[in-house]
């Protein structure tokens, strides 16, 4: 392991920001997290729904506030992308070929995912499986593919959107809001919110590789005023407190993305940008680089997978002939939450062999950690770009 920390790290080129490839690690962790901890699967009468502790427990808000981290990954991407696309553009590659091989790295271990769930789609028909359970699954394992639509459309609209400001898209999403909650239009209208609301980040992103978000100045005035008007929204304006869906309540702040998200999500920015630093004095240790971008690497892998990690320690839990606190009970008590985060070893341990199983088809061939250096790039020399 020591010989594996040591080679990533001298392979690594020196003016690679490592801080930039932490961020995105940190805004995948928050996101399997986040679902590992609010979403729990029930078994009454036969059928499995999902149900989640911040309906039942609106003490435990915060937890949205710490895992929620979207925002961070189109920042991220919106960054990785603008100088992706001016590097491609000055060695003469064409928008196809560059788009092309982007969205190749996004969507190959997506196939994996799609292949392997209609089978088992299948498989439970066969078996006598309900429908409505089986809907509950398909809903959890293929709902995190909104995300990657949304990200591919804005990798494919970056040499448009690589120069816009970010406060355009922002007046978009606020006169949607003002058309939805304040005059009563269609709720309908909240849908452009998914493109507009990600957008945002995604040009500050762009801004930043531009050169345009530099000094700590820009950092505090996003992190400050972003958790400003967020409270304000929340405390005046009717907006949840919530920054993700809970089942059962009238709006929710992510599903389609309203003012407050988007405002939480700057904060959100404004803090990224403030530990660059720290990010940067950190990541000069070669075991936490290495940590970093061997997750960055499977990026992907890991995201796609972990919903169903999840839940296959949920049905192996079945096995045992009971109702298991934490992974089968309804997420009602401080009970349910000390055994959920016990079982949180047993889901990254799921998590694993997926990962096993599977990083391949985010790799393109197999690839060991020693190839990846022997070639000079402990992460493809992109470490998790391809994300």
């Amino acid at each position: 392991m020591r010989d594996l920390i040591r080679r990533i790290d001298s392979a690594t080129p020196p003016a690679r920001d490592r801080a930039v490839d932490a961020l995105r690690a940190v805004a995948i962790l928050g996101v399997v997290l986040g679902h590992w901890l609010v979403t729990a699967l029930i078994s009454d009468s036969g059928t499995v729904h999902v149900a989640s502790p911040l309906a039942c427990l609106p003490g435990l808000t915060p937890v949205s506030w710490v895992f929620q981290t979207l925002a961070v990954f189109f920042l991220v991407g919106g960054q990785v992308g603008a100088k992706s696309y001016a590097a491609a553009r000055a060695r003469g590659t064409t928008y196809r070929r560059w788009l092309g091989a982007r969205l190749a790295r996004l969507f190959r271990p997506v196939a994996a995912v799609l292949v392997v769930w209609t089978v088992a789609a299948v498989a439970m028909l066969a078996s006598g499986v309900g429908l409505e359970t089986l809907h509950t699954l398909l809903k959890l394992v293929l709902s995190p593919l909104w995300f990657l639509l949304v990200f591919a459309g804005l990798t494919a609209a970056t040499p448009l959107v690589a120069r816009l400001h970010p406060l355009w898209p922002l007046a978009a999403v606020l006169h949607i809001d003002l058309l939805r909650f304040g005059f009563g239009g269609p709720a309908s209208l909240g849908w452009i919110n998914v493109a507009a609301g990600w957008l945002v980040p995604y040009c500050l992103g762009a801004a930043w590789a531009r050169g345009e978000l530099r000094g700590r100045t820009t950092g505090w005035v996003l992190l400050l005023g972003g958790a400003a008007v967020t409270a304000l929204l929340v405390l005046f304006a009717g907006y949840p407190a919530s920054m993700v869906g809970v089942p059962g309540a009238a709006v929710s702040n992510l599903n389609p993305p309203t003012l407050a998200a988007v405002t939480f999500g700057l904060a959100q920015c404004g803090a990224a940008l403030l530990l660059l630093g720290p990010l940067r004095r950190l990541l000069q240790r070669p075991a936490a680089w290495a940590a970093v971008a061997l997750l960055n690497l499977s990026a992907m892998t890991v995201f796609l997978w972990h919903q169903t990690a999840m839940m296959a320690v949920t049905a192996l839990g079945l096995l045992t002939g009971g109702h298991l606190t934490g992974l089968h009970t309804v997420p009602d008590g401080p009970g349910w939450i000390l055994a959920r985060l016990a079982w949180l070893p047993a889901f990254a341990a799921a998590l694993l062999l997926c990962w096993a199983a599977f990083r391949t088809y985010e790799q393109r061939r197999p690839c060991t950690s020693s190839r990846v250096v022997r070639q000079g790039r402990p992460a493809r020399s992109e470490v998790a770009g391809r994300a």
